[in-house]
């Protein structure tokens, strides 16, 4: 058959058709030229900073270096041997742990009780639950710490005002050691649990009812449904909750900068906190080595609660 007579048969010439090595190359410059744009700014702003910051913290660089980079020398680990040697450092590393061991366990249970709740059919005006809960987590923290300061005043604030009609006389909440980290855990659960009771009630609503009635068949009562059919289903909901949660509570910041400024007697002072503070002196390598530090934290709790909570074969 000639030339002519393939075309007019319709069938395409070999040499025409694309080589496979050739459909994968155009594939792959399609597909990096619609990544490029956020590779880019990924790379010029997320990735050079956070190895800048990796090098950084191995210099003794200070504010009064700027001027003369050439100043600036190469310190090795010594930044990370001063941490854990300096007392303010790990006085703010204990308060942080102490934020987040009971933080975020508190938040986490009080988020599953009202999503719970919320999905058992027993309340009227559900809705009206959901945004009033959720509400504080999309209220700006800062309008929230401002409110709970104004609330905590041991002079004129709701709460004391409330215990001196039962006779009580109210600490001074934020003035206190003793009671102005457990008064930030008490804010930041308020605020944050209504965030993970709206993925908690997702999480229970995709459990199949059918299993909690053949377990009511069974003889099965609540709290038995809840420990043997709700608690293991909703294991990667409430992994997802713990791993958002420990992220967040460990860069505590906002509520001690704006209610206590870490006082008293830095009982409240954050790593985070600490961190700004050592930029706000200039001291620059200490600062990024402590950053990186909060870092490997940050993973290894992920790396914990994945422990923990992962799916498991059995």
């Amino acid at each position: 058959m000639t030339a002519v007579q393939e075309k007019a048969a319709g069938e395409v010439p070999l040499r025409d058709t694309p080589a496979p090595d050739r459909r994968r190359w155009r594939r792959a410059v399609t597909g990096w030229a619609f990544a490029a744009p956020f590779t880019v700014l990924f790379v010029v702003f997320s990735a050079l900073p956070v190895v800048a910051a990796l090098v950084l913290s191995l210099t003794d660089l200070r504010s009064t270096d700027l001027r003369n980079p050439f100043a600036v020398n190469f310190v090795g680990f010594d930044n990370y041997t001063k941490l854990f040697s300096d007392e303010l450092f790990l006085k703010s590393a204990g308060n942080t742990l102490i934020f987040v061991l009971v933080g975020v366990p508190l938040t986490m249970v009080i988020a599953l009780a009202a999503a719970t709740g919320l999905n058992s059919g027993l309340l009227r005006f559900k809705a009206l639950f959901r945004v009033g809960f959720y509400l504080p987590a999309v209220t700006s923290i800062v309008a929230i710490a401002v409110i709970w300061r104004f609330l905590l005043d041991p002079e004129a604030g709701l709460l004391n005002n409330l215990l001196s009609l039962i006779g009580i006389d109210g600490p001074n909440w934020l003035g206190d050691s003793s009671t102005a980290l457990p008064s930030l855990i008490a804010m930041s659960a308020w605020r944050n649990f209504g965030f993970l009771m709206v993925i908690f009630l997702a999480g229970l609503q995709g459990i199949p009812g059918d299993l909690y009635e053949a377990a009511t068949i069974d003889g099965a009562g609540r709290w038995q449904q809840f420990r043997s059919i709700t608690l293991p289903l909703l294991r990667p909901t409430l992994l997802f909750g713990a791993v958002v949660t420990g992220i967040g509570y460990l860069q505590l910041f906002e509520e001690p900068f704006v209610m206590t400024q870490g006082g008293p007697l830095n009982s409240t002072l954050s790593v985070s906190y600490h961190i700004y503070n050592q930029f706000g002196f200039g001291n620059y390598g200490y600062a990024a080595a402590a950053s990186y530090v909060l870092f490997v934290a940050i993973v290894g709790l992920s790396v914990l609660q994945f422990r923990l909570l992962g799916s498991r074969e059995d």
